[in-house]
């Protein structure tokens, strides 16, 4: 006989995961239409009392639009150079038989298993020494490929027949024409998954701008939050929650139209 109670049980146990989840984001919202001192008091208010759009006014007041627009061309390169070099060098892994193609995964294996924090020091030399610090260039080239995003690539293209290639071939068809005109349609998933995953990492990358950019004219959005809502005395919590609020609309947006292709590139990539 089966358990009717087990699908109720079900949905209550994803309710209260999903209020847990978009809980904060409630507050978030909420809280960047009250006051600093509404902010501030104990016990914290849930609903505001007075509800303001001064945050956001002040906000605005700032050069909110070059913040935003460094870190929506910052994430757009970074995310479009991902998608083109590591489905390339996925795709080579996965299909074509080359010297040391072995030993390249394996070092794409390695790099894996690198912290980022190892490479950190190193990379910002390199970008001194070449003359890029505090230019938007320094912000995008060090990320323009990812070793998880071509190994990604390379398990989703495992999972496509062999044979397409080998009839591309037989067809005529060149090697690039092969890959552009065969396998990369199909990668569509794939795309999503990565596209998605690396937008959401660059677009909240903080740590390499704050050490690379040195003027307002180069700051992406999570650094320029975190230094105009800090004063001498205490932080902004209302400029910070409003600027917060900003900042997660794109990559919401972002996900809600990839969703369904997310999720399908995150089962396919994992059947191989």
């Amino acid at each position: 006989m089966i358990d009717r109670r087990r699908p109720v049980l079900t949905y209550i146990v994803l309710t209260v995961f999903l209020l847990l989840v978009i809980t904060p984001f409630v507050w978030m919202l909420l809280g960047s239409l009250k006051t600093q001192g509404e902010l501030l008091r104990v016990p914290p208010t849930w609903l505001p009392e007075d509800p303001t759009w001064d945050n956001f006014r002040r906000l605005f007041e700032r050069p909110f639009g070059r913040y935003f627009q460094n870190s929506a061309v910052v994430a757009i390169a970074v995310t479009a150079g991902n998608l083109f070099f590591s489905s390339m060098f996925g795709y080579a892994l996965a299909h074509l038989r080359f010297p040391f193609q072995r030993t390249l995964f394996l070092l794409v294996l390695g790099c894996l298993m690198i912290p980022g924090l190892v490479t950190f020091i190193p990379q910002y030399v390199l970008v001194v020494n070449l003359g890029l610090a505090n230019t938007i260039p320094a912000l995008i080239l060090p990320f323009l490929v990812q070793p998880f995003s071509v190994f990604l690539m390379r398990q989703f293209f495992l999972g496509l027949p062999r044979e397409l290639l080998e009839a591309g071939r037989i067809d005529g068809v060149g090697e690039i024409a092969i890959f552009f005109r065969i396998y990369l349609p199909l990668a569509g998933p794939a795309f999503a998954t990565l596209g998605i995953l690396t937008f959401l990492g660059s677009w909240n990358n903080f740590l390499w701008p704050l050490v690379v950019s040195s003027s307002e004219s180069t700051y992406t959005l999570p650094v320029a939050l975190a230094l105009i809502s800090t004063g001498q005395n205490q932080t902004d919590y209302g400029l910070l929650l409003a600027g917060a609020t900003l900042v997660v609309l794109p990559i919401l947006l972002v996900f809600l139209f990839f969703q369904r292709y997310f999720i399908q590139g995150i089962a396919t990539t994992g059947i191989k």
